[in-house]
C-alpha cells in the first residue's frame, strides 16, 4: 500500500498517477503535524521524499531521526541534484537533469540543438524507476542485516549512470551527434516519413536483418547501392531509402515488414500514435491497453507482468482526492478517534473521508 503524504491546504490534487494511492492530508508547518509523520514512520517500511536537500532536517525529520524511531526504515530522497554539491539546494526540471548529466547533448540531429524524449528519460527512468530499484535493493539488504538505510537517487546521478553504454561503447558514438550508429547518422537506424505522414522506423543493423530491409524496399538487386557501412555515402543511402518509404503509405510498408509480410525481420515497424495502441493488429492481442471507466481513455497496463502475483487492475483504482484517507489511515495506525478530532482542530491534518474510518471491511480493502 502506498500512503501519500499530501499538503492539507493543497486543495484538488493535478497528480494523475496516483490511482490505487491513499492520501493523507498533513500540515507540515505544524508541530502536531509533524508528529503525526514521525508516529506513522515508526511504523512503515518505507519513505519516499521529495524535496530539495536540507528540506526534510529542517522539518525535524531527517532520516538520522526517522532512523532513531525506527532502525528498520528505508529513507529514499528523490531529487535532481542529490543531497551535495552546488546544485543541491537549485530548482530544476527534467531537461535540467539530462542536460547536467552529460546525456541531452547526446540526442538530437546534426546541426540542430540538443533534443529531447519529453519527460521520460530523466522524471521517470532516471529519477522514480532507479528510485524504486534502489528501495527494492535495500529491502532485500535489510532481510540479511534487519536495518534500514538511506536511498540517495538524484536524477542527474540516474541520467548518467544510464547513459554508462554511451561512454563505453566506441565506435558507435564517436562523431558529432546525429552523425553515428545509433543517434540518427545510419540510414539504417532512422525514422522515414511515408506518403501518407505516417511514419517508419527502421533498425536493421545486423546484415541479416539489413538484407531485408533491402528486399523490402526492392534493392536487393541493385549493384549501384553503397555498402551498408560506407559511412561517407550514408547520405547518399539515406536519399534512397527517403524516396522509397515516401513512395508508399504507412499501410503498405507494415504489410511489407510486418509479422505477416515477406520481410518480418527487416527490424521495420510503424510509429504507432497512443490512440493506436488498443486496436493496432501488431500490438492489440498484448492487451498494454485498458479502458478507464471513468473517463474513457486509454490506460497502459502494469508492466513488467508476474505470473503468480499480477499487479492491481487500475482501471478498478480511483485517483484519491488530498486527505480521502486521512481519518481511515490514521485509524489503522492506531490514532484513537479523540486523537483524530483533536488534530483536526489544531488543524494539523484535513480529513476528507467519504467512507466509515471504523468499517474494518473498508479498511482492510484500502490497507
Amino acid at each position: 500500500t502506498v500512503i501519500r503524504v499530501d499538503r492539507a491546504d493543497a486543495g484538488g490534487s493535478t497528480d494523475t498517477l496516483s490511482r490505487g494511492k491513499l492520501s493523507i492530508a498533513v500540515n507540515l508547518k505544524s508541530p502536531e503535524g509533524i508528529a503525526v509523520v514521525k508516529r506513522l514512520c515508526s511504523q512503515v517500511d518505507v519513505l519516499i521524499e521529495p524535496f530539495r536537500a536540507g528540506v526534510l532536517e529542517r522539518l525535524g525529520l531527517g532520516p538520522d531521526v526517522l532512523l532513531g524511531l525506527n532502525p528498520r526504515l528505508i529513507v529514499a530522497r528523490l531529487t535532481g541534484f542529490g543531497q551535495q554539491g552546488p546544485l543541491s539546494k537549485a530548482a530544476g526540471h527534467d531537461i535540467n537533469y539530462l542536460s547536467m548529466g552529460g546525456v541531452l547533448g547526446r540526442f538530437g540531429p546534426a546541426g540542430a540543438p540538443p533534443s529531447f524524449p519529453v519527460n521520460l528519460l530523466g522524471d521517470f527512468a532516471a529519477g522514480s524507476l532507479m528510485c524504486a530499484f534502489g528501495i527494492l535493493t535495500a529491502l532485500i539488504e535489510r532481510q540479511r542485516s534487519n536495518r534500514g538505510q538511506v536511498v540517495d537517487c538524484a536524477m542527474i546521478d540516474g541520467c548518467n549512470y544510464l547513459s554508462s553504454f554511451l561512454f563505453t561503447a566506441g565506435g558507435l558514438f564517436d562523431g558529432p551527434r546525429g552523425t553515428n550508429t545509433l543517434d540518427g547518422g545510419a540510414p539504417f537506424y532512422k525514422v522515414y516519413e511515408t506518403q501518407d505522414g505516417g511514419y517508419m522506423a527502421v533498425g536493421a543493423i545486423e546484415p541479416q536483418f539489413y538484407k531485408q530491409l533491402l528486399g523490402g524496399l526492392g534493392l536487393a538487386k541493385d549493384k549501384d547501392l553503397p555498402d551498408q557501412l560506407d559511412r561517407p555515402a550514408w547520405p547518399v543511402l539515406e536519399q534512397r531509402f527517403h524516396t522509397l518509404f515516401k513512395s508508399k503509405p504507412r499501410s503498405h510498408w507494415e504489410s511489407v515488414f510486418g509479422p505477416s509480410g515477406s520481410f518480418p525481420d527487416a527490424c521495420v515497424t510503424p510509429v504507432l500514435e497512443p490512440s493506436e495502441m488498443s486496436s493496432h493488429p501488431f500490438v492489440a492481442p498484448r492487451s498494454m491497453i485498458a479502458k478507464d471507466p471513468e473517463t474513457g481513455e486509454d490506460v497502459p497496463v502494469a508492466a513488467p507482468r508476474l505470473s503468480r502475483t499480477p499487479a492491481l487492475d487500475l482501471t478498478k483504482q480511483t485517483r484519491p482526492e488530498v486527505g480521502a484517507h486521512t481519518k481511515a489511515v490514521l485509524n489503522h495506525f492506531q490514532f484513537s478517534q479523540e486523537e483524530i478530532e483533536a488534530l483536526q482542530k489544531q488543524g494539523a491534518i484535513q480529513c476528507t473521508d467519504a467512507h466509515d474510518p471504523h468499517d474494518p471491511s473498508k479498511l482492510r480493502a484500502l490497507l
